[in-house]
């Protein structure tokens, strides 16, 4: 019943600090994103230059920034919780990974606000807020922080198991 306690206490924890990284992480990535420009015509909201590589890029950028944080959660997670409670840290970090993805996506997308930049007679040029086109970007964090906890985890229990 001990060890339920401590997993239970663990995952509570993990789930919340990553839960809290996620504001961090949302920052970052408006930060350093491009925002996209828009035209708003008759038929509706158009890429102003249809040729730009900016929504993909801040699709890159959410990659990037919370593939970072998965890996260090992943490994902060393994040495903290190292021999206790590793059923709390794993279902934390892919938990808290999941969280932290989906409150950094909805910061970043909200601190960017749109503008209306200029009028001509195509439109009104606006700045979008970011967002994201490719939603899978959001399973990197969690992904990423189970995978690095359970690849040290085998590494060095086989170590420690074949070579004591």
């Amino acid at each position: 019943m001990r060890h339920l306690r401590v997993d239970l206490a663990t995952l509570a924890v993990t789930v919340l600090v990553l839960g809290a990284l996620g504001v961090a992480a949302g920052f970052t990535w408006s930060a350093v994103a491009p925002t996209s420009r828009f035209a708003l015509t008759d038929s509706g909201l158009h890429l102003a230059d249809p040729e730009s590589q900016t929504l993909i890029a801040a699709d890159g950028w959410f990659a990037a920034i919370t593939g970072a944080l998965g890996l260090a959660s992943g490994a902060a997670a393994y040495f903290v919780t190292r021999g206790r409670a590793p059923v709390g840290a794993v279902l934390g970090v892919t938990g808290g990974g999941l969280l932290g993805a989906y409150v950094a996506y909805q910061v970043g997308s909200t601190v960017t606000g749109t503008t209306i930049q200029a009028a001509g007679p195509g439109g009104i040029r606006i700045t979008d807020s970011l967002g994201l086109t490719a939603h899978g970007v959001l399973l990197i964090w969690p992904l990423l922080a189970a995978g690095i906890f359970w690849v040290l985890e085998f590494m060095l229990t086989y170590r420690e198991v074949h070579h004591p």
